[in-house]
């Protein structure tokens, strides 16, 4: 029996139905100046550039998008720290320290975490997997 990527491409589709915006900061942190008042470092505006936007999910790590909590279920689960971004294959390798925004849903019933809609998540691990149809990256919160 053949592989039927189009097959497989279809069923991962479905859970690729948030709007992301991927942003690289292209001098890194070379081009930030010191506040020496403040003490912090601060970037130039405008810093970063739109590298890539496309539908894919971000989720927490380690759990299937579609899978839910089963109704009156006793089982606690530890509190979501770190995330996971599945992108199409056909999406831009991304590095560490690029961002990913969360900008919208294109799920009819609204977006799987609607917490998630306008949050960004920096790239902490680009090699967590590439697949036939998906790539997937940890992620961390920023915002």
């Amino acid at each position: 029996m053949a592989f039927d990527v189009e097959g497989v491409r279809r069923v991962v589709g479905r859970i690729l139905d948030d709007k992301l915006e991927a942003w690289r900061d292209s001098a890194g942190r070379t081009d930030e100046v010191l506040d020496e008042t403040t003490g912090k470092l601060v970037p130039p505006a405008p810093d970063q550039e739109l590298i890539w936007d496309g539908l894919g999910a971000v989720m927490p790590y380690g759990r299937p998008a579609i899978t839910r909590p089963v109704g009156g279920s006793v089982a606690v689960e530890p509190p979501v720290t770190e995330y996971q971004a599945v992108l199409p294959v056909d999406a831009p390798v991304l590095r560490r320290d690029d961002v990913i925004r969360v900008a919208g849903s294109v799920r009819a019933k609204g977006p799987r975490d609607p917490h998630l809609v306008g949050r960004r998540f920096r790239v902490s691990d680009e090699a967590v997997g590439t697949y036939s149809v998906v790539r997937i990256v940890r992620v961390e919160v920023v915002d």
